[in-house]
């Protein structure tokens, strides 16, 4: 029997995938294998961010980092101390890929291509010896008296490791949540956490539907405890954009207990006031048609919309306007209401929350509290932030931490 450690780390996505990067940065030596259950690694990365792959956010102070995550923020906060955004830029720039920053604080590769990003990772795998098994899944984990783990293989074949990593990811169709039960964890139930709103009531149908591919900024979207403002788009089936994604992180646990049927509230000035710029209007632009003068930066198709909702002629001057009819165009604006009646899961992020506890977890090193030799990291865990880039780094951050410690063995 061999005398060096071996190291299984199940699950060939992102945060898999450094965790092995990670390892043989501290030992070279050390034999590493990554199993994956699709017939390639990395899938994730290739769709993400609509092909160009969201690497990460530049977002480089710990504290201010970890509130981007509705869940995991505290615990994220000490670990972003020691690998954050610059420390991935840097990671990938020293290896051929230079990042690029965009106006919104996300970072993307110098190409607009995610194959940069899968290509670094799978070349630099293969230059320091990782073992990559794809069409391999880890069907059963058993911890040994000894310590080591009795790994059984999709297809039958068998495997023993001395450490043993879970990265496997939060889709409700993986079977992590099983393993890491079968060890002594008690994960919680993934739900989805970034998605759009589906609105289809007869009014929706009728007179917002047709505006379909209209996107209004800044715009800030309310439902119970929690508001956001960003981009919002209208699209066939209901509302989306940053602004929708982010709320849909944050209210992801009590949205799911309610089967996704609840008010949102849209406010598309943004909070700039509404009163005191129609005054302005009726001063400085009395002579206008409120049909062609659109007000906070509102695209025309949806100005028209909202005038019709508050039951003013498009053909009205400003400076006839009604006090009732201003009242009723400042409801409108800050206060349109929509009966969200469903999901719809924003295709290439494909975000869950839920996974294995955070007190089960130790962040220092990734490593369970509850089973010797067994660490989590990326979606594994019940940490999710909003869409930016802030997945990725959770997985890059947990990976890398996971990967160094199970090197020191």
């Amino acid at each position: 029997m061999s005398t060096i450690p071996h190291l299984v780390i199940a699950g060939g996505g992102a945060a898999g995938f450094f965790a092995a990067l990670a390892v043989k940065a501290v030992n070279r030596a050390l034999p590493v294998t990554v199993l994956e259950t699709a017939d390639r690694v990395l899938r994730k990365v290739t769709v993400s961010g609509g092909g160009r792959c969201n690497v990460t956010h530049a977002c480089f102070e710990p504290a201010a980092l970890a509130r981007f995550y509705p869940r995991g923020h505290r615990e994220l906060r000490g670990a972003f101390h020691k690998f954050q955004p610059r420390d991935t830029v840097a990671w990938f720039a020293a290896r051929g890929v230079p990042l690029k920053t965009e106006a919104d604080g996300r970072i993307f590769p110098v190409s607009d291509r995610a194959q940069s990003i899968v290509a670094c990772l799978t070349r630099e795998a293969a230059r320091l010896g990782v073992t990559v098994r794809t069409n391999t899944g880890l069907q059963a984990a058993r911890r040994q008296p000894d310590g080591r783990f009795a790994l059984a293989l999709a297809g039958g074949a068998r495997l023993t490791a001395d450490r043993l990593l879970l990265a496997c990811g939060g889709t409700r169709a993986g079977n992590g949540a099983q393993l890491a039960q079968t060890l002594g964890h008690a994960p919680i139930p993934p739900v989805p956490s970034l998605f759009s709103f589906r609105v289809r009531d007869e009014h929706w149908c009728e007179h917002w539907q047709p505006l379909a591919g209209v996107s209004k900024a800044p715009v800030t979207v309310s439902a119970g405890d929690w508001r956001q403002t960003g981009a919002v788009l209208i699209t066939h089936e209901g509302l989306s954009g940053p602004a929708i994604l982010q709320l849909s992180a944050w209210g992801a646990r009590r949205f799911a207990a309610q089967n996704y049927h609840f008010t949102v509230s849209v406010d598309w000035t943004a909070g700039a006031g509404a009163r005191a710029q129609f005054l302005r209007c009726r001063q400085h632009a009395g002579q206008r048609r409120l049909g062609s003068d659109p007000q906070f930066a509102i695209p025309q198709r949806l100005w028209a919309r909202l005038l019709t909702s508050a039951a003013i002629p498009a053909d009205r001057r400003w400076r006839e306007l009604r006090k009732g009819e201003a009242a009723a165009l400042t409801r409108t604006l800050t206060v349109s209401q929509f009966q969200v009646a469903g999901q719809s899961l924003h295709r290439g992020e494909l975000v869950t929350c839920g996974g294995i506890p955070t007190r089960e977890v130790d962040f220092r090193t990734m490593a369970s509290k509850l089973c010797a030799g067994l660490y989590f990291a990326g979606e594994m865990l019940d940490i999710d932030g909003v869409t930016g880039g802030f997945n990725f780094q959770n997985a890059w951050t947990t990976g890398w931490l996971a990967g160094t410690d199970m090197a020191a063995i």
